[in-house]
């Protein structure tokens, strides 16, 4: 099993040494010691080499021709295996060591080592130098990328840098992986995709067809990782970079009055963290050592991508403005509610109902429900105490007309 492992490592990231390793494979082992041992027992077998030995005493080991190919076998058809390694020769036709490892290199494979040992991934979720083509001929390579689902990132790109490169280099590397975001999926229907709004636009776009949704608004985060020179540079430098790349990272501002959520749809996610500061936690890359730019707390990386100013704070703010706007609107249409003309007291929704939906004016309309029933049951009381005496004199005319018939009779 790390025979295997080892050489798969080695088929993604070229060259490492056995710390990095250990720490990338096994970091749960106390030491490097077992890797080393494996690294020595595959080179007896002619699968790995010794390149060249570093300033720090470590060695650099590679995959052979032999290793080269069983790693292609081992790794995924999906993941990108690294170019090979050739043994040099001098005059003589001996073996030399190879003086071709920079530092960058050596800190790209050491901020995928400290991930994964803090639980971002495995080795086979990274690849290293993944192309990103832009249509107006340059192509955009992530130095790193990371695939972490179970740990809340499914998808990072990372960029490690050494504090060398001018920051205006760093900008416009976030410049190219915005246009390549923006990019329209094959076939996608570039009308539908302009007419769309907030998380569906991702739909029509070739990055949601290569990488995972992120989970978040935006699209895929970016980090930067900085390594080398003093504290002080490196502070400095997450600093102009943060005042520079404003217009990629910052989202746009709700426009409606009382919003203070962010729409960080169209927006790339920035984090930084630096090398030395992961190591010197004890938590690791786990640790509150991200830095989301724009803000100014240090966080875990989950805490660093997510967006408690964005769509959730939106949602709340929304239901809060729909919920004034209703007060406002019950308020104005209790200011309009109508008063009895008897009594003063305000009408009822019930009352003010009834008289809307009457087709015609009629008297106690301007009443209140009580008012106007008082108005009803007088007249209804009227009308019976009418209808009765009507009654009682038609009942007396007819007795009086009975009695005179009678009276005739008994003449006759």
């Amino acid at each position: 099993m790390r025979r295997k492992e080892v050489l798969k490592a080695l088929g993604i990231f070229q060259r490492a040494t056995a710390d990095q390793l250990w720490r990338m494979l096994r970091p749960t082992d106390r030491h490097d010691r077992i890797t080393r041992d494996t690294l020595n027992a595959l080179k007896k077998t002619g699968l790995v080499r010794v390149e060249t030995r570093l300033e720090s005493g470590h060695q650099l080991w590679v995959l052979t021709e032999k290793g080269h190919k069983e790693a292609k076998v081992l790794l995924s058809k999906n993941v990108r295996v690294s170019a090979l390694r050739k043994l040099e020769y001098d005059d003589e036709g001996q073996p030399v060591e190879s003086d071709g490892y920079d530092e960058h290199a050596a800190a790209v494979t050491s901020t995928a080592a400290v991930l994964t040992g803090a639980g971002y991934g495995t080795p086979l979720s990274w690849q290293t130098e993944i192309a990103h083509k832009l249509p107006y001929g340059y192509t955009q390579y992530a130095d790193l990328t990371m695939r972490a689902p179970d740990a809340g990132v499914p998808a990072m790109l990372l960029e490690v840098d050494r504090v060398t490169e001018p920051v205006d280099d760093l900008v416009d590397k976030l410049r190219r992986y915005t246009d390549w975001f923006e990019l329209l999926a094959p076939k996608a229907d570039p009308i539908k995709e302009k007419a769309a709004r907030g998380a569906v636009v991702h739909d029509f776009r070739l990055w949601s067809r290569i990488y995972p949704a992120t989970g978040r608004e935006g699209y895929p985060p970016v980090a930067f990782v900085f390594t080398g020179k003093t504290a002080a540079q490196r502070k400095s430098r997450m600093r102009r970079l943060e005042q520079a790349a404003r217009r990629y990272f910052a989202g746009t501002p709700y426009p409606w009055a009382g919003f203070t959520a962010v729409d960080y749809h169209q927006a790339v996610p920035v984090v930084v963290t630096e090398l030395e500061r992961i190591t010197a936690d004890p938590a690791g890359a786990a640790g509150k050592v991200w830095r989301r730019i724009g803000r100014q707390e240090w966080q875990a990386l989950s805490e660093a991508l997510d967006n408690p100013d964005g769509e959730r704070l939106y949602r709340v703010q929304e239901e809060q403005n729909r919920r004034r706007q209703a007060e406002r609107k019950a308020a104005e249409r209790e200011a309009r509610r109508p008063v009895c003309a008897r009594c003063g007291t305000k009408f009822t929704d019930e009352r003010r109902q009834s008289v809307i939906q009457t087709s015609w004016r009629s008297d106690g309309d301007d009443l209140c429900g009580p008012c106007w029933q008082e108005d009803v049951d007088r007249a209804e009381a009227e009308r019976v105490a009418h209808r009765e005496a009507e009654e009682a004199e038609r009942a007396a005319a007819e007795a009086e007309a009975k009695k005179g018939r009678g009276l005739f009779g008994r003449r006759r």
